[in-house]
């Protein structure tokens, strides 16, 4: 029992004489957040700096000097204000873009619509070929002609390969002398040999054969009707000519005007020659169709679409 006392009271001596730490356990810092008072600053990553040669200042780096002592670049590295421009006849370099030009405004223009301008008017090209079996069969049906140099007063005026014909036939003249291609020539002397020398020995027998045909225009660089606006005229291409009257062999002249309504073997020698002439060319235009045409035939070969054909 005495034991047991003592044993207490050595306990009680020992736990009173025992003293608590100043501080309690400190906690360890996460991993992804340490104390602000031991985590280290981190230094910033000084941005790259052009490099600069070793004799160049640092605050510019040098620049060419102009012929005239003066900075190629400003400060900022754009060209100066004053350069020259380059000549305005010397072609940009078209570099890698393909081979593509660059269009200039004028290369935009249009008609004051929005559409872009017409196409300039070009001479139509004869080929060799054609136009030779043409003049093989102008020689065989007669005709008096030469060829002439290519004609081109520009504005799609001109002919390729135009001739110069001075007989239709044998024994029938062209006056004066027409400029036209050989396809209109051609169409003439088989209106003439075919139709008009048979329709003037049918209605003037007397008058004797047909001696010459008067033209009153062929070749010639205009619009159509001589007037100042609108398409150009087959005259302009070399493909039309215009007949003002027959003349026969006993000085006899047939002129051509509106006879509609005579009723003589004269008026019905204009009729059926004009009517025919729809055989040999595509366009006839006599004195019945406008005002324009009142003292001629006009006729020409322009080619059409189904081979269509305006005969007035």
């Amino acid at each position: 029992m005495l034991f047991r006392i003592a044993s207490l009271f050595a306990c009680v001596a020992l736990l009173t004489s025992a003293t608590l730490p100043e501080s309690g356990p400190l906690p360890e810092a996460r991993p992804d957040s340490k104390p602000a008072e031991t985590s280290q600053p981190v230094a910033p990553i000084p941005e790259p700096k052009p490099q600069q040669a070793p004799d160049a200042p640092a605050e510019k780096p040098a620049t060419p000097a102009a012929p005239d002592g003066t900075d190629a670049k400003d400060k900022q590295g754009s060209e100066p204000a004053d350069k020259p421009a380059a000549p305005a006849d010397k072609p940009a370099d078209k570099g890698n873009d393909g081979g593509k030009e660059d269009k200039s405004p004028v290369s935009n223009a249009t008609d004051g619509k929005g559409n872009p301008p017409p196409e300039p008017l070009t001479i139509e090209p004869e080929s060799d070929a054609d136009h030779q079996a043409c003049v093989k069969d102008l020689q065989a049906m007669g005709a008096v002609f030469k060829d002439i140099p290519r004609i081109d007063d520009g504005d799609g005026c001109g002919i390729d390969k135009p001739i110069s014909l001075s007989e239709a036939l044998p024994g029938i003249k062209f006056k004066p002398e027409g400029t036209m291609r050989c396809e209109a020539a051609l169409a003439l002397s088989h209106w003439m040999k075919e139709s008009v020398i048979p329709a003037g020995e049918a209605a003037l027998p007397k008058a004797g054969p047909i001696v010459t045909i008067n033209q009153a225009s062929t070749y010639i660089c205009r619009l159509r009707n001589n007037g100042t606006t609108g398409k150009i005229s087959e005259h302009a291409r070399g493909n039309a000519i215009d007949i003002a009257s027959f003349t026969f062999k006993d000085g006899t002249t047939v002129e051509v005007q509106p006879r509609k309504e005579d009723s003589t073997l004269t008026g019905a020698f204009q009729r059926a020659v004009s009517a025919s002439g729809c055989l040999y060319f595509s366009t006839v235009l006599d004195p019945e169709s406008d005002a324009a045409h009142e003292n001629h035939f006009h006729m020409d070969v322009l080619k059409r679409n189904g081979d269509f054909r305006y005969c007035h």
